[in-house]
């Protein structure tokens, strides 16, 4: 069984000053340099903040 989980990058990498997060996918730096270290379940529940973020960002 494949627990592989893809990097939420799409490639456009600037972090935003005010918030820390990358303008392109919503990690911060840490998460980032992290994701590889991650379990599929860490991986998982980070993807779903990220959508938290994404919906929080576009308010």
């Amino acid at each position: 069984m494949n627990d592989a989980v893809e990097s939420p990058c799409i490639r456009e990498c600037v972090i935003d000053d005010a918030s820390g997060y990358c303008r392109g996918c919503y990690r911060t730096l840490h998460e980032i340099s992290s994701w590889t270290t991650y379990t599929p379940e860490q991986q998982r529940a980070l993807l779903a903040e990220l959508e938290h973020r994404k919906t929080a960002a576009s308010r």
